[in-house]
């Protein structure tokens, strides 16, 4: 089960010392790093940009993962669509209240279809993902024909502690739907296993990846920690 498990790197550039040039290189850094590491998913989550930044960003990105000539990473821009398109990403991460994955994927397909050369190397069927906080929602992600949902939060969160965690028992529910499931918030390497052992398909994180060595992360689970 674990070798298996699918893991979900999401960026967060703010939690890299440093000015904005070097908080970005850093960033750039630990996206290198989850490729070579074979992490499956990297999310592009950086709300604080501008389109012009957050776009500029993701080329450098795009160009950092394909400069890896083992990339199987998959990079996924946080809710724009647009921008996945203009930086050449392979997907989008949309939020519980974006548009449905039935809709960002028609406007992806009718994108592509316009053919400008900023889009010809993208997949004309993006990678789509989806924030979700029920059952009900990750249901709905999967009749929208999304590709998987992330489920959180799982555990209690240090930065958030008056956001109610759902626990095992209601990850363990939602991953009864016809949709891979991700669990998101407060994973450890401690209780990375009780996720999985829930139903989870895979582990979604910031910190575990971004704040250790991503190589050591990965290895350790998927081959039983």
């Amino acid at each position: 089960m674990a070798e298996n498990c699918l893991l979900y790197y999401i960026t967060d550039r703010t939690g890299f010392p440093g000015d904005e040039s070097s908080r970005r290189r850093s960033l750039l850094e630990k996206i290198t790093e989850a490729v070579r590491a074979g992490v499956d998913y990297v999310q592009l989550r950086e709300k604080d940009l501008s389109s012009r930044e957050l776009e500029s960003l993701a080329c450098d990105a795009v160009g950092a993962m394909r400069d890896s000539a083992q990339s199987k990473t998959a990079l996924l821009i946080n809710s724009r669509a647009d921008v996945a398109l203009a930086a050449e990403a392979t997907g989008v991460h949309l939020r519980s209240d974006d548009i449905s994955p039935q809709e960002a994927r028609q406007i992806w397909r009718n994108a592509c279809r316009v053919g400008a050369p900023a889009r010809q190397l993208s997949p004309r069927d993006p990678v789509i993902g989806v924030s979700c906080h029920s059952r009900a929602e990750v249901a709905q992600a999967a009749a929208n024909s999304a590709t998987f949902a992330v489920f959180a939060p799982v555990f209690e969160k240090k930065d958030t502690p008056t956001t109610h965690p759902a626990g095992l028992a209601m990850l363990h529910q939602a991953c009864q739907t016809k949709i891979r499931v991700l669990a998101l918030g407060g994973i450890t390497l401690g209780n990375a296993r009780s996720c999985l052992e829930a139903g989870a398909a895979g582990i979604a994180a910031i910190r575990l990846f971004q704040e250790n060595d991503i190589a050591d992360v990965v290895r350790r689970l998927r081959k039983g920690f």
